[in-house]
């Protein structure tokens, strides 16, 4: 369970600005969810997982802009 009150309305913005058309935001959203996923399977920090996932999603939306 996700213990961060930031993490939820972050992820939010993230996925609306995605919305609106940008490949960053969009690929920081899916990223961070996708992290946050992989670290709870894997029984790491779901926190540091959504972090690392946001900013390879990040860089990945980047490069595809």
């Amino acid at each position: 369970m996700v213990r961060n009150v930031f993490f939820y309305p972050a992820a939010g913005l993230l996925l609306i600005l995605g919305l609106s058309g940008c490949a960053v935001a969009t690929g920081a959203a899916v990223g961070a969810g996708a992290g946050a996923i992989a670290a709870e399977a894997t029984g790491n920090d779901i926190e540091d997982g959504a972090a690392v996932g946001g900013l390879v999603g990040a860089g990945v939306g980047l490069a595809i802009q």
